[in-house]
């Protein structure tokens, strides 16, 4: 299809599609070891809305329901093997050395801690999508105890009195300001995270909390979560009475969409043990987070038979998920609080005699602070030595020092609590985990917050490096903002602006001028290196009845002052973004049909061609294509028979020659022969499939060099070719197995720089293929260049 833009489209309102957004998990897990594929999760179509929905959306446009648990198990041991081959045959190429550049003083999502019992100012952390890290410190420098080849998420930790460490994979939040990941059992350490073996539960997806009988430690407790898309599995609370090795269920749940998200221990009396349960399920463009299944129950046989609470709490069906605590100075005081079954927060009570009978707390919305999503958080902490000081968490850290007759804001801490512990060894200190990282009170938790200075699981989407000199990057970060890092490699980054981070750009001759965006396309221009002041740009400036959660801002490479942003129109800039223009009519379906919400309809990548800028290539988010040649006079649609049909991540412009471009396509072929890397060589009109040896994964970048190389960041890794695809090998070693979202690649230095979701800032430096180009043009698309790849060496 062919539209001219001067005849078919004149100046639409610009609008923005900006609403309050619901979440939803993307659960995805691969293999824990690399002879052994874990469990993964599936994955729904429904309310695409939240950064969650976002990626789950892509992953899913192939019109899936559900993200099988073979998938990443399968594109994992597939790049896992590329590996191998590349060693073998690329030495050279499989050589080269990933170097962490930072950053070190952002962090991410942490949602469970331990204290060391028995080494000081030791503590051990889950990190959402970052695995397991080791503090010996008191909380300010954490490294890995967790393999970077394994899947990374974890939901829940804890530790024998002699330092048995274990770990519980997925988390049991689904989703809510970040992607939760599903996990594939329960691992067991013997030494402190040295080494680590899987011990059971490995189709439980989630495990919300485990719970050591301190008079027996064989005795263990699991709360197994669930998957959140798929009904049944190894959920509730199970038992193992020999250390892991062996599980039983104990409690099991009321339906096959509840699993328990809390088990908790009488310290006074082992016999005496509680339990929160969890009915929720997600459906396609449902989402039902309560239900008559969830509840409190308690045990008085250690487990054995169980009874649910009911005396003085709801027993209606409007039950989200519950928060359950037990007083450590006073077992007999019980705190809990429970969420409505569509979010708010509902109530909050307590018991003085174990949960016999239960009074309703005059606690309020605004001090709960839990906004819309009370089963983001589903924990309250509580004093080990004064029963009437707790801690709920919320968006903010609610406290309240008189046994929950009303609750006050703690300033401080990064929003959204999930971990609060006592250091016994120390008076007075406690460790607290939010979606910030990991901060340290010396002050019992009332204040004087220390947040941790190295803290490299970091979630990114997007990032950038300055032309002039690739030290300087900035990226966006998902919860964390728009940030900088200007000062070198594992030096401090600083906060420029945004929301969620999303794309992030520097002015390739200036780097003072600095372009951050958050969600759904609300930009800012800075002069000042990203600090204020800011000029908004972006939705109130641009024409767009649409706009993507990430949504393209972009330089013309051959003009700085030319720039680009995308919603549903696509809008050009000559003032370096001080002033916009729409260049091209609605170049997407038209917008949602999705009873969800989410804003279909809108452009998701914008390349321009570096020898021609009259030449653009568009991708939008329901698979279409389109080029122009004129600027945006005339556009043409691809045929969509050439197509997958599905999510267009990022299209790319070789840097010599305008009619050779190449787009990437999220989700996953499922034996099909749908494509994930496609190219073009006569500017648009035909496309052909060069992704043929890569893992089945979603491709999320692509970069061309100049002198003949292909480079793709996936959910499984990084890969490079020639230009013409087809042959494949794995891009460098010691790069953690977490989604590469973005690449950013600077010709002058060969610098090639990863955006990791959950593990941070990668570089590598690209080896030079000479073969490459010397076998230019191409003279036979998609069958890979015979010798290019052995010829490589260090750049």
């Amino acid at each position: 299809m062919k539209l001219t833009f001067a005849r078919r489209y004149r100046g639409l309102a610009a609008t923005a599609v900006v609403g309050l957004l619901a979440t939803v998990a993307l659960a995805a897990s691969s293999s824990p070891t690399p002879a052994e594929p874990s469990l993964a999760t599936n994955l729904p179509t429904g309310p695409m809305e939240v950064p969650d929905e976002w990626m789950t959306a892509q992953r899913l446009s192939d019109g899936s329901t559900s993200l099988s648990a073979t998938k990443y198990a399968n594109a994992r041991g597939q790049a896992n093997q590329l590996a191998v081959r590349t060693k073998n045959s690329y030495r050279k190429l499989g050589d080269q050395k990933w170097d962490f550049f930072g950053p070190l003083n952002i962090g991410g999502r942490v949602p469970d801690l331990v204290v060391d019992p028995q080494v000081p100012d030791q503590l051990f952390i889950a990190a959402a999508s970052g695995g397991v890290w080791k503090s010996s410190d008191a909380g300010d420098v954490f490294t890995p105890v967790w393999p970077d080849s394994w899947a990374q998420p974890i939901g829940a930790l804890a530790m024998t009195s002699d330092g048995v460490l274990f770990a519980g994979t997925g988390e049991a939040q689904p989703g809510g300001g970040s992607i939760t990941f599903g996990g594939d059992g329960i691992y067991r350490s013997t030494d402190r995270g040295g080494s680590w073996e899987r011990v059971g539960l490995t189709d439980s997806h989630a495990i919300g909390r485990l719970a050591i009988d301190p008079t027996n430690e064989d005795r263990i407790f699991a709360a197994a979560t669930g998957n959140l898309f798929i009904p049944g599995g190894e959920r509730g609370v199970y038992l193992s009475e020999d250390g892991g090795d062996n599980w039983r269920q104990v409690l099991a749940p009321p339906n096959a969409r509840t699993g328990a998200t809390e088990v908790i221990i009488d310290p006074s009396n082992p016999n005496r043990v509680y339990a929160a349960m969890w009915d929720h399920l997600r459906e396609p463009h449902q989402r039902t987070y309560g239900g008559p299944g969830s509840s409190l129950w308690r045990s008085n046989d250690g487990g054995e038979t169980w009874q649910r609470m009911t005396n003085g709490l709801p027993t209606d069906a409007d039950q989200g998920r519950w928060g359950l605590a037990v007083a450590p100075n006073n077992p007999q005081r019980l705190y809990a609080y429970v969420g409505t079954a569509i979010g708010p927060f509902r109530a909050f009570y307590r018991s003085d005699n174990g949960g016999d009978s239960w009074d309703l707390m005059p606690v309020t919305t605004s001090q709960a602070s839990q906004s819309t999503f009370s089963w983001w958080f589903g924990k309250i902490w509580v004093d080990p030595a004064d029963a009437n000081h707790l801690f709920l968490m919320g968006v903010n850290l609610m406290r309240s020092t008189n046994g929950a007759q009303s609750f006050s804001s703690v300033r401080g801490p990064h929003a959204d609590q999930h971990v609060m512990r006592w250091d016994p060894k120390v008076p007075g200190r406690v460790y607290l985990g939010n979606d910030g990282g990991v901060y340290r009170s010396e002050q019992n938790g009332a204040a004087g917050w220390i947040k941790a200075t190295d803290e490299r699981y970091t979630q990114f989407y997007t990032v950038d490096v300055a032309e002039t000199d690739p030290s300087l990057k900035v990226a966006g970060a998902q919860d964390n903002g728009c940030n900088r890092g200007y000062n070198g490699r594992l030096g401090p980054w600083e906060a420029i602006g945004c929301g969620d981070g999303l794309q992030t750009i520097i002015h390739p001759e200036n780097p003072n001028i600095v372009f951050g965006c958050s969600q759904y396309g609300s930009c800012y221009r800075s002069e000042n290196g990203g600090f204020a002041p800011r000029q908004n740009i972006g939705t109130g400036q641009t024409t767009s009845q649409r706009r993507n959660w990430l949504t393209p801002l972009l330089f013309d490479p051959n003009d700085p002052n030319v720039m680009y942003y995308a919603g549903n129109i696509l809008n050009r800039s000559t003032d370096n973004g001080r002033t916009w223009t729409p260049i091209s009519p609605d170049l997407t379906n038209g917008g949602p049909n999705d009873p969800s919400g989410y804003p279909w309809g809108t452009i998701t990548s914008v390349a321009v061609a570096p020898s021609d800028s009259n030449t653009l290539y568009v991708g939008t988010d329901d698979g279409k294509v389109w080029w122009t040649r004129d600027l945006g006079a005339n556009w043409t649609e691809v045929d969509s028979a050439q197509l997958p049909g599905t999510w267009v991540t990022r299209i790319a412009v070789n840097p010599k020659d305008a009619n050779i471009a190449y787009a990437t396509f999220s989700a996953f072929r499922s034996g099909s022969d749908r494509a994930h890397v496609l190219m073009t060589r006569d500017g648009g009109q035909t496309w052909i499939n060069i992704g043929q040896g890569l893992p089945d994964a979603p491709v999320n970048s692509i970069v061309p060099t100049s002198d003949g190389l292909l480079m793709v960041g996936t959910d499984v890794g990084v890969f490079l070719s020639g230009w013409n695809g087809g042959e494949w090998a794995a891009l460098g070693k010691n790069l953690p197995q977490a989604p590469v979202m973005y690449l950013r690649y600077h010709e002058p230095s060969r610098q090639l720089t990863a955006a990791t979701f959950g593990r941070g800032i990668y570089d590598v430096s690209v080896p030079r293929c000479p073969a490459a180009s010397t076998k230019l043009p191409l003279k036979n698309p998609g069958v890979g260049l015979v010798g290019v790849l052995s010829s490589c060496r260090a750049g």
